[in-house]
């Protein structure tokens, strides 16, 4: 038997021969795991646990705050590497993942920045205490410590080591920061039970003892004395029942000779140190394959020291931590890695209350305006505003009011699979709602640019029949469109993730957030094709609304609202998809600009269709009925000829002109009979002064002239003389002082075509028109003093173009 062996080069030698000598060493100091090969050294037995034994312990420890996840940080030594090569064992038997295994030479920061890179929580580290500082320095630069990290070292360290190294270039306030809470793992030097063991002493006891012995000679403290001592007892009780037992085989052999060689004393050696079982100073002394099953305690270093936490019985295989005494920097546990929870970012519940609450009040109001609709069709205004058209309008808004309730439903209110259907619904709602409401406006706008521009003057009647099916072919290309987009490229359900998140309450997790899409494969191209078709239907709009501005029948024509529409709503959405596009990670932000610029643009296009109609209503009734005047003014580069039509049965004339006609034949007959009144008094003169009759002064040329002026106008507008017989009742404003006041009384008109002034008027004035008015005109000249002359000669006779015919319409 041989007692002893510290240093483990010169142990393992030694160790290593005694199977040849039949030897048995037993030490208490050499915790190298290289002695536990059994196959290499079968006869060494040790009373201390091997620095392996810890391994068992961590990993119930681990498994105590299930901790599944860690990492290894070890000193490039063989003594730690061979520690770490066992603990990798232990923890694949119990099932724990090694996120990262990193080991270092002299400077570890690397190593411990890779595991944090790793997400590495719960650290088990296995290095001397040199270096150890050096860890906690890079740990507290790395900000590796606190609430979110555990550190596991060896606990065999000297007292206060963290003050004795000076090789890091960090405080010792930085480094007790950084060691606060870390866990370290030892063998236990004397058991923490107060019972008697086979000296006859309790541990307590022991250690008064012990001391008092020191004191007396002077010497330091080893903290393997305990595993001495109770290794001294493992020999005496060793060597007592191979005694026992040698007798017990002689007194089988009485009658023989009795002889017992080396081998076999060295086997009933190593039977009995196996079998060994008692109660020592340092708790229950048993072996197994020659490996001492010890007691394993756990310190944590609690604000400057370290506190004793728990302890681990390696022969029952149980851990017993003391009640409340760990104490972790956080309010629990730290998790072995970043436990990330999944956030949905969903829609907030107060936003989508206030949007559909006044989407519910857009619904309303489109409601109102069909009671409207219906209960009006028959008025004049708005019959000639097509009420099925307007009905159009008005559910093509209300779909699109709908679509927003849609909108806000995400994940957290419907699953995953109607999610989906529900990505479908409303985007169908919204196409074919917009449709149905533009397209029912641009229709009842190309009807009246198809009336106006009817340049062939003929009467033109298109029903409402007619532009229902304009309105069907365009939601018959939008379900193209749709049903194409569903079968080939059908819109899912996809999961964006972003980064993560620290918790807001402060626990020891992160959040990722992720957010819901509805997409495909080809969403750019089908999203490009529903645009363009929409963009295009707007151009068209716009069209049709310029071409019709002129049109001033506000019952009939609502190009400048349509205008105004589409202005309005091609802005929003061009301002609402940009916005949409940019904020697709904040759902609140995004549904928000999306819910607004649909209730915009459909309570704008549905207030500007209908308020100018209930407004007109409620003030004058009867609007369209009492004007009914068309001023339609057009591009006279493109056409030189001014048309009127007929609207739906109701012919429109071109009546401006015509009043302007009336209005010039008017003031010309009153010329004229004003002329009239003044020629026949100047014949009354003349009549009164026979004299004078050849002669006409001269100051009335003038006007005689301007009664034959009259030719000019009569020849040149031979289509507008009927026109002028329409206003014989016409009465003028001019009075003539030189009148009889039998006169005053009578009109002009009726007082001057009477017979009996016409007869005396054709007596008076035939001769003066002979001889002096023909000449003007063409007939006998000037200077002829008698009207006989030759009918060759005279211009009566002669041929005139027809041109120089006059006729005195005052006649």
């Amino acid at each position: 038997m041989i007692f002893g062996g510290v240093c483990p080069s010169v142990t393992s030698i030694i160790a290593e021969s005694l199977e040849g000598w039949n030897l048995v060493q037993l030490s208490f100091a050499a915790t190298t795991p290289v002695l536990a090969d059994k196959k290499k050294y079968p006869n060494f037995f040790r009373t201390v646990p091997s620095d392996n034994a810890v391994n068992p312990a961590v990993v119930k420890f681990l498994n105590f705050y299930n901790w599944t996840r860690v990492g290894t940080l070890t000193q490039d030594v063989q003594r730690f590497s061979e520690v770490r090569n066992d603990l990798t064992n232990e923890l694949e038997k119990g099932n724990i993942q090694i996120a990262d295994t990193e080991s270092f030479s002299n400077d570890p920061c690397v190593n411990v920045k890779k595991l944090k890179d790793s997400d590495v929580r719960i650290i088990i580290g296995q290095f001397d205490e040199n270096l150890a500082a050096k860890v906690f320095c890079c740990a507290y630069n790395l900000n590796m410590f606190g609430s979110k990290y555990q550190w596991i070292i060896p606990g065999w360290y000297q007292g206060n080591w963290w003050e004795q190294a000076n090789s890091t270039n960090c405080t010792t306030k930085k480094l007790l920061t950084a060691m606060e809470g870390y866990i370290s793992v030892d063998f236990e030097p004397l058991s923490a039970r107060q019972i008697k063991g086979i000296s006859d002493r309790t541990p307590k006891e022991y250690e008064r003892e012990y001391s008092r012995e020191l004191q007396q000679k002077g010497v330091e403290a080893s903290k393997f004395h305990g595993f001495a001592y109770d290794g001294i007892w493992v020999i005496a009780r060793t060597f007592t029942r191979v005694m026992e037992l040698l007798r017990i085989k002689q007194r089988q052999n009485t009658y023989h000779n009795f002889t017992v060689d080396d081998r076999e004393v060295g086997k009933l050696v190593l039977d009995v140190m196996n079998e060994t079982n008692f109660f020592g100073v340092t708790g229950q002394v048993m072996f197994r394959n020659g490996e001492r099953m010890g007691t394993i305690k756990f310190n944590q270093f609690q604000e400057g020291h370290e506190v004793k936490v728990g302890e681990y019985n390696a022969i029952a295989d149980v851990l017993d931590l003391i009640n409340n005494s760990i104490r972790f920097q956080g309010v629990e546990p730290p998790k072995d890695q970043t436990f990330v929870r999944l956030q949905r970012r969903h829609i907030n519940v107060p936003l989508y209350s206030i949007l559909s609450t006044i989407t519910i009040l857009g619904m309303l109001m489109a409601g109102a305006f069909l009671f409207f609709n219906i209960k009006n069709r028959n008025h004049r205004l708005i019959k000639m505003s097509s009420p099925y058209m307007n009905n159009l309008i008005i559910l093509g808004g209300m779909l699109s009011y709908a679509s927003i309730f849609l909108f806000g439903l995400d994940g957290g209110f419907v699953s995953d699979k109607e999610f989906e259907t529900l990505c479908t619904v409303r985007t169908w709602i919204l196409i074919v709602g917009y449709t149905t409401a533009f397209g029912a406006m641009f229709a009842k706008t190309w009807r009246v640019h198809a009336i106006f521009k009817n340049v062939k003057m003929k009467k033109k009647i298109i029903k409402d029949q007619k532009l229902l099916i304009i309105v069907g072919g365009m939601l018959l290309i939008d379900l193209c469109i749709l049903i194409c987009w569903q079968v080939v490229d059908p819109l899912k359900r996809t999961v964006e993730e972003y980064s993560l998140e620290p918790d807001p309450e402060g626990r020891d997790i992160s959040i990722r957030p992720f957010l819901e899409h509805c997409e495909n494969t080809h969403m750019t191209i089908w999203l490009g094709i529903v645009y363009a078709y929409k963009g295009l239907l707007m151009l068209f709009g716009c069209f049709l609304a310029w071409e019709t501005r002129n049109v001033s029948i506000p019952a009939l024509n609502d190009s400048k609202y349509i205008g105004m529409s589409v202005y309005n709503v091609g802005i929003m959405c061009i301002i609402g998809a940009a916005v949409s596009f940019l904020t697709r990670d904040q759902p609140n932000v995004q549904f928000c600009i999306v819910a607004l610029v649909i209730i915009f643009c459909s309570t704008i296009t549905l207030c500007l269709v209908f308020v100018p109609k209930f407004i007109t209503m409620r003030t004058n009734p009867d609007a369209a009925t009492q004007n009914r005047r068309l001023k339609f003014t057009q591009n006279q580069k493109k056409e030189d000829s001014k048309t009127s039509t007929s609207v739906t049965s109701v012919n429109q004339a071109n009546t401006s002109r015509l009043d302007g006609l009336q209005t010039d034949n008017h003031r010309l007959r009153m010329k004229i009979t004003e002329l009239d009144k003044e020629l026949e008094e100047v014949t009354m003169q003349l009549q009164d002064t026979p004299e004078k009759t050849p002669y006409i002064k001269q100051n009335h040329y003038p006007d005689a002239n301007n009664i034959l002026s009259i030719r000019n106008f009569t020849d040149g507008k031979d289509g507008e003389k009927s026109i002028l017989k329409n206003h014989l009742e016409q009465k003028p404003q001019a009075q003539w002082g030189s009148m009889d006041p039998s006169r005053i009384n009578r009109g002009p008109l009726e007082d001057i075509n009477s017979p009996e002034h016409i007869q005396r008027r054709l007596s008076l004035q035939l001769p003066i028109l002979h001889h002096a008015y023909l000449p003007s005109i063409g007939g006998v000249d000037a200077s002829c003093t008698s009207p006989s002359g030759s009918p060759g000669s005279s211009p009566r006779h002669r041929h005139m173009p027809p041109s120089y015919r006059v006729m005195v319409s005052g006649l």
